[in-house]
Formats: C-alpha cells, structure tokens, sequence
C-alpha cells in the first residue's frame, strides 16, 4: 500500500477525470430509484453488462415493488438465471419489495440505515442508490476503488471502510459527488488489475505506483 497522495495531487487527479469525463454515469440500467436498487443488489459477485442482460425484459414488467411480488419467485428466477447466486438474490429481492410496501409506501428510503435494513442490501449497494438516484456524495467502494485507492495512494486503506472514509476526508469537496463513479471507470477501463493501460493513463505522471506497463 502507497502513501496517501498530497492534497494538491489529488486535486489535479480529479481536476484531470473532470475534464475528460465531466458528468460520469453508473453502467446498470434502470427506471427508477427502485429497479436502481434492485439492479445493483444483483450486481454483487456479477457484472453490470450480466445484469442489465438479464434485468432489460425484467424492468419492463416489474418496475415497482408490488409488480415485483407479483411476478413471484418463480416469475423473477426465470429473468435472473443468468446471473449468479440468483437464488438468493431472487429471494432478497423479494423479501426487500415486501418491505418496501409495508414499511415505506412502496417507496425506496433514501437513508443510509433504512437501505441497509432491508435484505441483501449492504453499505455499498446503498451508496451507490444514495449517490445516483439522489446526488449524495456518498463512496460506492467496490474492487475497482479498492485497487485504485491502494495503488495510486488517492484513498489508501486496509479494508473497503478504510478507503471510503479516504475518499471523503482527503478528495476536495467539489469532486466528491462523482468521485467513485470516476474511479470505477478508471479501474474498469484504465487501471485494469492484470494489466494496466498505463501508457495512456491520463494521471500516470501523478502516480507513484512501481510497476507501470509501458
């Protein structure tokens, strides 16, 4: 793990993303506020071109929580198959759109701590809804920002906690309402994990990482 990078550094490294990418989108597919939620629950363990595979005819019919139980486990297990541990995730699913009716009017809460009440949902999938439905400046960390965060020395930590509070106390303020969805794409398409496109990295003169590719 690098050393957390100086403040000037980091905001030249946001500054730079901005430039190239001023409003970053998430990749999964969705309607709503609730197929958000849903989308990124199944993401978990999968991809977002998997999910949105499978979600494309699924959003079409249930696209609130009652049409969701409607479908039933059977009726969303068919549209879900494709992706992994889709079992349990057919039954959270639904478990979550039960609550959501009871609990919440059919309407998906916009706190951290009632998102992360409802079943298979955890700290990151609610600051990735928090983020894109609602303009929080709230840290999705996923492999990706763990990778970057520890490799470039932007938000160093041990564990994915310990890099989201490295994102929200060391990235300026100004940058912090797209800085995950910066630093995933950078992982995703820049600073792969096997074999990073250094040589057109548009930050490679500012990171300290050893073993850039050429």
């Amino acid at each position: 793990m690098v050393r957390q990078l100086d403040y000037h550094t980091i905001r030249e490294i946001f500054t730079r993303f901005q430039a190239a990418e001023p409003e970053p989108k998430g990749e999964l597919d969705h309607v709503n506020a609730f197929t958000l939620l849903v989308a990124v629950a199944l993401s978990a363990q999968a991809t977002d071109v998997g999910v949105n595979r499978a979600t494309r005819a699924l959003f079409q019919i249930a696209d609130t929580p009652d049409k969701m139980l409607a479908l039933g486990e059977d009726g969303l297990i068919a549209h879900i198959k494709t992706i992994g541990l889709y079992r349990n995730k057919a039954r959270n699913v639904l478990k979550l759109s039960r609550i959501l009716v009871e609990e919440h009017g059919g309407e998906v809460p916009n706190s951290r701590a009632a998102l992360q009440a409802l079943p298979g949902v955890g700290r990151k999938t609610a600051n990735v809804v928090l983020n894109m439905w609602w303009g929080h400046p709230a840290q999705a960390v996923d492999t990706h920002i763990f990778r970057i965060g520890n490799r470039t020395g932007i938000c160093p930590g041990k564990d994915v906690e310990a890099v989201e509070r490295a994102i929200e106390d060391n990235v300026p303020v100004d940058f912090q309402r797209h800085a995950h969805h910066w630093l995933i794409l950078h992982g995703r398409y820049t600073c792969k994990a096997r074999k990073p496109a250094c040589g057109t990295c548009l930050i490679r003169d500012l990171c300290p990482y050893e073993d850039k590719t050429l």
